[in-house]
């Protein structure tokens, strides 16, 4: 199997790699942490002017055809360079609900806009009861005249107090674990009847909570009853961007720990002298390349149009991830010692993503259930 980049894959990865390293050093990102938006809109109108924001995008739709191996390849740099911008929000997940939900209508008038940097969309699904169940949806759709009005309330919208228009999980019909009578809404985050509550989140990046009060919806993205498979879609390819994003966090805090441990010295020696502590730093690079395989099983399968070999692909790979996240961030915190925790050092950040990407739809225990109810990966 033929795992080399194309020469236009590694013209994008050469791209985003050199604008990581020259715009999103650890000083830079705590000056964007501080822009009242707790992001660089400078950075974000870049990653337009690259052709980032419309990377997977159809040509027909303003975008560049990119797919999950382009994704992969945006999201591993930004792992590395802890970016705090809304490119998850508004391209993979808002944009992917477009893809796999809108209608050719839908998609011209929206996705040109993302991909210039005009418009930020933020995915709003998950409920304070709901925890990692799609399906779990309390908020509620009811007909009114040609039009729809929700009403309820979602929890950890993510970069939902800065995004333009919102996308919103209702039910139109049925009891709130139903998988039928699910809708994708399409809201715009100023209309009447819309609160959003921002907040930081741990990692640093940014969620709101938001309520709906007879909030009028613009659109309806497809069946407004049979929403779930395209949702469950996007989530798939949302867990294989995520652990890209978290394999450059690894490989970041691993080279951080393996530079540390070459200076830092003990009883005269460099700590990395130490027998024990190679073993140590061996462990850490097996578990990244580990993490690695799985993320890149997760990109080859995220395209998969079986359903139950994709979930059981991204799953296994989320399980790897969690494990490992936690495993390379633990010893690089023990192995630089209480620097670690400080928030003028970044290893404490990394742990800080490492962390949240665990917890993002569905933790290590809830993915390792779902490979382990489908028997396993072969």
């Amino acid at each position: 199997m033929d795992f080399d980049f194309s020469d236009d894959q590694r013209l994008l990865k050469d791209s985003v790699d050199r604008l990581i390293a020259d715009r999103y050093d650890f000083e830079q990102r705590k000056k964007y942490a501080n822009e009242p938006d707790g992001w660089s809109r400078d950075m974000w109108a870049r990653y337009a002017e690259l052709g980032l924001l419309g990377l997977p995008f159809p040509e027909a739709a303003g975008g560049f055809g990119g797919g999950p191996v382009e994704t992969m390849t945006v999201m591993e740099a930004f792992g590395r360079g802890l970016v705090l911008e809304p490119y998850f929000a508004t391209v993979t997940l808002g944009g992917g609900l477009l893809r796999h939900a809108g209608s050719e209508r839908q998609q011209a008038a929206l996705l040109p806009q993302v991909a210039a940097g005009e418009l930020k969309l933020a995915f709003a699904h998950v409920e304070r009861q709901s925890r990692y169940d799609l399906q779990d949806v309390g908020v509620t759709a009811t007909r009114d005249g040609a039009g729809w009005l929700l009403n309820g309330e979602k929890s950890v919208v993510l970069h939902g107090d800065s995004a333009d228009k919102l996308l919103v999980t209702a039910r139109t019909g049925g009891s709130r674990r139903d998988p039928g009578g699910i809708g994708v809404f399409l809201v715009d985050a100023t209309a009447g009847g819309v609160s959003r509550r921002g907040y930081p989140t741990q990692d640093g990046l940014r969620g709101a909570e938001v309520s709906f009060a007879n909030a009028r919806a613009e659109d309806v993205l497809g069946d407004p009853g049979g929403a779930l498979p395209a949702v469950q879609r996007v989530a798939d390819e949302a867990i294989a961007a995520l652990c890209a994003e978290a394999v450059g966090g690894m490989a970041a805090m691993h080279a951080l720990t393996v530079d540390y441990m070459k200076t830092r010295k003990q009883f005269g020696r460099a700590i990395g002298e130490f027998q024990v502590l190679q073993h140590r730093a061996v462990d850490n690079f097996v578990a990244l390349e580990q993490a690695r395989s799985m993320a890149m099983y997760a990109t080859m399968m995220a395209a998969s149009d079986d359903a139950a070999e994709r979930r059981q692909a991204v799953s296994a790979a989320k399980v790897q991830i969690g494990r490992s996240g936690r495993h390379i961030g633990q010893e690089a915190v023990q192995l630089h010692g209480g620097i670690a925790m400080t928030m003028e050092y970044k290893v404490g950040h990394y742990f800080k993503r490492m962390t949240m990407i665990e917890m993002l739809f569905g933790d290590t225990d809830q993915h390792l259930a779902v490979v382990a109810g489908g028997g396993g990966l072969f």
